[in-house]
């Protein structure tokens, strides 16, 4: 069942409709979530707003980007965003299906990636309580302050997202895939 309603791009009128055309420039499609953000245009248009800034001037590669927003849908057992997540890790940015599912473990074979995710586990974890070790290994592999406030935002969109996609309870428009798959190799 349905929780929120979502809004028709082909009804939309005015900023909503300009907020549609612009997330699907961002996404390449209009995905439910962003349906379902649009009963806030306000909502809509600052998550539009983030997305492009992180995309096109964040320092963290499309592959990192969508490693951290794997682990943190598998954190908070978002199977919309893993799924929207899984499928834009290894038909967008590159990942193979391995490096994926490791990705939802806080895994990677690349050691700094393997240090964003120490990062981000420590970040959805303990909801921001990064401790001073936890930064000096951060720093120690090569991630500057700049590189920990971006995933720290990563993170935080990662959490919205993934509330929200709970919250509305809404169908899942990409290929499903579950917190549980694989649970057995799940943290």
């Amino acid at each position: 069942m349905q929780g929120l309603h979502t809004v028709d791009p082909e009804q939309a009128t005015g900023d909503t409709a300009k907020l549609f055309t612009a997330t699907h420039r961002a996404l390449g499609v209009i995905p439910n979530l962003a349906r379902v953000m649009a009963n806030n245009p306000t909502v809509l248009k600052g998550y539009v707003d983030v997305v492009t800034a992180l995309s096109a001037q964040g320092t963290l590669s499309a592959g990192v980007r969508e490693r951290i927003a794997l682990l943190v849908a598998q954190e908070n057992r978002s199977d919309y965003c893993l799924s929207v997540h899984a499928f834009r890790g290894t038909r967008v940015a590159g990942l193979t299906t391995a490096e994926a599912t490791r990705a939802r473990r806080g895994e990677a074979d690349d050691p700094w990636a393997a240090a964003v995710l120490d990062l981000a586990a420590v970040v959805v974890r303990d909801r921001g309580a990064v401790s001073d070790t936890q930064l000096a290994v951060a720093r120690h592999a090569g991630l500057s302050d700049g590189h920990v406030v971006e995933v720290i935002a990563h993170v935080a969109l990662g959490v919205f997202t993934n509330y929200l996609a709970t919250a509305a309870r809404i169908d899942v428009d990409w290929p499903l895939v579950r917190h549980t798959d694989g649970e057995d190799a799940m943290p």
